[in-house]
């Protein structure tokens, strides 16, 4: 399937078929499940947060794959990137409605991660 099939079949009300290689669904898929896509969408679930909060939430992130994967998310529709325009400029990151429905089972998964690991031992 080539991807102007692939993208006439979803606007026909079909789904993409992310098992082909061509899929755009893929490239989101592979954002929003990156190694720091899973924690900005999380981080972003409570409120919109500025650049440096997002950075300061998300220990061991660097500034430059923060942002390489937030223009991801920003690109994918995922995320909402908001400029104040001040000096120095305001930037502010949300999640959008699309953002919101991904986020809410990662932060589901996180949430029985979380309560079902088991104590680590002190060692």
């Amino acid at each position: 399937m080539r991807e102007g099939a692939q993208l006439k079949q979803a606007e026909a009300g079909h789904r993409y078929d992310v098992f082909h290689t061509d899929c755009p669904a893929r490239d989101v898929v592979d954002h929003v499940t990156s190694r720091w896509g899973v924690w900005a969408l999380i981080a972003l679930r409570g409120s919109d947060l500025r650049f440096y909060e997002l950075r300061d939430s998300i220990r061991g992130v660097s500034e430059k794959m923060l942002s390489q994967t937030l223009r991801a998310l920003v690109q994918d529709g995922l995320v909402r990137r908001e400029v104040e325009p001040t000096a120095p400029p305001q930037v502010t990151y949300g999640l959008t409605e699309f953002g919101q429905d991904v986020s809410e089972p990662l932060t589901d998964l996180f949430d029985r991660i979380t309560e079902r690991l088991p104590p680590r031992s002190a060692g």
